[in-house]
């Protein structure tokens, strides 16, 4: 039986710093400012996104933290950003410093080829 092809999801790699007013919040404050003022725009805002967290100010100066985003697809990608930008997430909480877009394992994709990768998926 063939495989369907599908389109790639999307995945951004959102290279953020922490602004002095995140800071200034506590960790209780700031888990219910992420959870009640950005959460609920994604949610209500898009579908088919998912993320993770990586922080990184232990070994950066530039950026404090690194977020996942994944898209199933172009348009849920381009919805999620209108929606951070609507959120004190963008600009007021985070800067945000960098994005890098890509799709995973993109070349294998396009030459029909197995990824060279030490993990597949």
């Amino acid at each position: 039986m063939p495989v369907a092809e599908t389109e790639p999801p999307v995945t951004a790699f959102m290279l953020v710093k922490t602004t002095p007013e995140w800071l200034a919040l506590t960790v209780p404050e700031r888990i219910d400012a992420f959870t009640t003022q950005v959460v609920p725009t994604i949610e209500a805002r898009t579908s088919g996104v998912r993320s993770r967290f990586y922080d990184t100010e232990f070994y950066s100066a530039r950026v404090t933290d690194v977020w996942v985003w994944e898209a199933d697809d172009h348009h849920a990608y381009q919805l999620l950003i209108d929606a951070l930008r609507e959120t004190p997430f963008w600009d007021r909480y985070f800067e945000v410093v960098d994005i890098l877009v890509g799709t995973e394992n993109g070349y294998a994709r396009s030459y029909h080829v197995d990824p060279a990768a030490t993990i597949s998926t």
